[in-house]
């Protein structure tokens, strides 16, 4: 039976980076004997444009079809003068994870180890091989989400109000997910809360510990939210997998993406139960859009967390990695890796380099 997977390039340089994980994918399909069945929709500006909305119906119905959702990259100039609420990023990505309540969000933050010169951390820090964490984040509760949140008058005064809630049923769900990634991984994880000044924090933690019992492998530690933006910069290689919140989680990921040095290398998932989205974080990036020179390995590694979380297929998923790795060592580099050492190559060669390396491999 053939995996589904809804095909969504978008905007920007979305086509050009699809265009190189779909012949790695193929790569892996001939090497690993696995069937994709892959429908191609629109998102985003170019949806906007030829349909009037950013998630239009067919491109739903190509989603509600789909075991895993490829996604390239959406928004542009050309649409920021829309409403906010009708812009590509709100319109498109945020009814998608609405829709399929994509409630986990997965990051890494990898440096790989020839890759090692591009973070911003000392070598000393780094060591030879770099460090290699995944940020879980809940991604539909919390703050960002309680109610009552907005603006109000009180005693002739202006009032901004933005409440923090989890349900214990939220935290244990997000909570399962870190622990599952966890025991795939280097079997460590830090569950991030403030728990010190916080009630909602408080049952986050009590929550985290009683699903810890269900996992005694797992090594679990708690991490005040400003002790762990310290530790991570201090020691990165300290963290597997980090458990988070919506707030905390979205700036922890962010700071733990900027520590690799290189955001075209960062891909991600958003995961709910029953289907998972895949995309590369670095955005549309309209600048270099048609010149055949973006980074297409974030978009290949997002086709490789595809193969595990959604699949199930570890060894095709490592096969992948395994070869992004092996041309870095070789000394390959797209335009925002290259350091004037090395082999610089384009957007399709390099697509081509992982792709013969994920056949060629034994």
């Amino acid at each position: 039976m053939a995996y589904k997977v809804a095909v969504l390039p978008g905007d920007g340089i979305g086509p050009e980076v699809m265009d190189e994980a779909l012949k790695v994918l193929g790569a892996v399909s001939r090497r690993f004997g696995l069937d994709f069945e892959y429908r191609e929709a629109m998102v985003g500006g170019v949806a906007i444009d030829e349909r009037g909305h950013a998630f239009p119906d067919e491109t739903k119905e190509v989603c509600d079809w789909s075991q895993a959702i490829l996604f390239g990259a959406v928004g542009g100039p050309k649409w920021e003068d829309l409403p906010p609420e009708e812009q590509p990023e709100r319109a498109a990505l945020l009814p998608l994870r609405k829709r399929y309540e994509l409630y986990a969000n997965l990051r890494p933050a990898v440096v790989f180890p020839p890759l090692i010169s591009s973070s911003p951390l000392k070598e000393e820090i780094l060591g030879k091989e770099g460090f290699d964490i995944l940020v879980v984040r809940e991604l539909t509760g919390g703050i960002y989400f309680g109610q009552p949140k907005g603006i109000f008058q009180e005693d002739g005064l202006r009032k901004g109000v933005d409440t923090l809630v989890y349900y214990d049923w939220e935290v244990e769900r997000i909570a399962r997910v870190a622990f599952d990634a966890a025991m795939r991984r280097g079997r460590r994880l830090a569950s991030i809360d403030k728990a010190n000044v916080l009630t909602a924090m408080v049952l986050w933690r009590d929550v985290v510990r009683e699903v810890a019992k269900d996992y005694p492998q797992v090594e679990l530690e708690h991490l005040l939210v400003d002790n762990a933006a310290m530790q991570l910069i201090r020691d990165p290689r300290r963290f597997d997998v980090i458990l988070a919140g919506n707030m905390f989680g979205d700036i922890l990921s962010d700071e733990a993406a900027m520590l690799t040095g290189s955001i075209g290398m960062l891909p991600s998932a958003s995961l709910g139960d029953d289907k998972g989205l895949y995309e590369p974080v670095h955005g549309s990036a309209p600048d270099i859009a048609g010149q055949g020179v973006a980074n297409p390995l974030a978009m290949i590694l997002s086709a490789a967390m595809m193969l595990r979380y959604s699949f199930n297929e570890e060894e095709a998923a490592r096969t992948v990695e395994e070869a992004v790795v092996s041309v870095l060592e070789d000394g390959y580099r797209t335009g925002d890796l290259y350091r004037g050492e090395g082999k610089l190559v384009k957007t399709k060669e390099m697509g081509a380099l992982v792709a013969e390396r994920v056949a060629a491999e034994r």
